[in-house]
């Protein structure tokens, strides 16, 4: 992988140079220190830097924008951010759509890190990096995002995860896919969460008894519907058609018809002993692709005791 192109020079924190910026702008190479920006400078833009092991814990910023930098092994433990950018189009000016330079996150530690709501992620690739019961939350601007072996720990809710960037910017990034390999969310709690083009056997997932990694997701969903048309309370079955329904077409258009399903996708609305027992029935209706758990298909029917 092409490093992004970060000048090898000392390093350095000055004023935008126009009057009306307020992000002051990062350049050079840093290493093995605390960020220690001058007194009331809270907004920073890194065009081009690389910082390696550098300390931003405990940090509070109003504005943080990364224009293909590359931080390695840095601590962003307890920072948080107001507005944060991690893979800029350009630094300044409108962009031209000619090309979009990669930002790189390697080894860094994301503990309790406050990230800004609608996160713009951008042209950025993470590698062996650490989100550990950090705010991942409502993240939907992560369309050319990158995570290779990286470790979730903690909540992650309404995050997107894409293996394929708009149509629309692959000439700009130089690719047609997102590399997505080797992460490991087995220690998450993932509350509407969406893997889009993803290779799902490429990851580590959680598993039984709150998630199952399941194939033919569309076909299952066919199988239990008739048990769903059995549910005595209207609103019950409009419920658990709609989420079914959604959960099949998400995963045939998407996912090689594959999928990560958990109780909560049969219907958050519905009862907790008839999403678990709905689950249950989608889970045996064919072959549990979690590790372990592979058996021969069987037909719907409630769950047993």
């Amino acid at each position: 992988m092409r490093e992004p192109p970060c000048a090898d020079t000392p390093f350095s924190l000055q004023p935008g140079p126009e009057p009306w910026q307020t992000s002051w702008i990062a350049r050079g190479e840093l290493r093995d220190q605390r960020f220690e920006p001058p007194a009331g400078v809270t907004a920073v833009t890194f065009d081009r830097a690389r910082l390696t092991n550098i300390d931003f814990s405990g940090m509070r910023f109003s504005e943080f924008r990364v224009h293909g930098g590359a931080f390695e092994g840095c601590d962003f433990t307890g920072a948080a951010f107001d507005q944060l950018s991690l893979g800029d189009t350009c630094l300044r000016g409108p962009w031209d759509g000619a090309r979009w330079p990669r930002s790189v996150f390697r080894g860094c530690v994301f503990r309790r890190t406050r990230f800004a709501p609608h996160t713009f992620f951008g042209n950025v690739r993470f590698e062996k990096c650490l989100f550990d019961r950090s705010r991942l939350r409502d993240q939907t601007s992560t369309f050319e995002a990158e995570f290779v072996d990286c470790v979730f720990l903690g909540r992650v809710r309404e995050v997107n995860f894409w293996g394929r960037p708009h149509d629309d910017d692959q000439a700009a990034l130089g690719r047609d896919r997102n590399d997505f390999t080797g992460n490991d969310f087995t220690g998450a709690e993932l509350d509407g969460v969406a893997f889009h083009h993803i290779d799902l056997r490429a990851q580590r997932l959680p598993g039984p008894p709150r998630y199952a990694l399941l194939d033919r997701v569309s076909e299952r969903v066919e199988a239990v519907l008739p048990l769903v048309e059995r549910l005595p309370e209207e609103r019950h079955r409009e419920e658990a058609d709609f989420s079914l329904e959604f959960l099949a077409d998400h995963a045939l258009e998407r996912n090689d018809d594959q999928a990560l399903v958990s109780a909560l996708d049969m219907g958050r609305r519905l009862p907790p002993a008839l999403r678990e027992e709905l689950f249950e029935a989608l889970r045996r209706t064919s072959s549990d692709t979690s590790p372990g758990r592979a058996g021969p298909p069987r037909g719907p029917g409630p769950a047993g005791p």
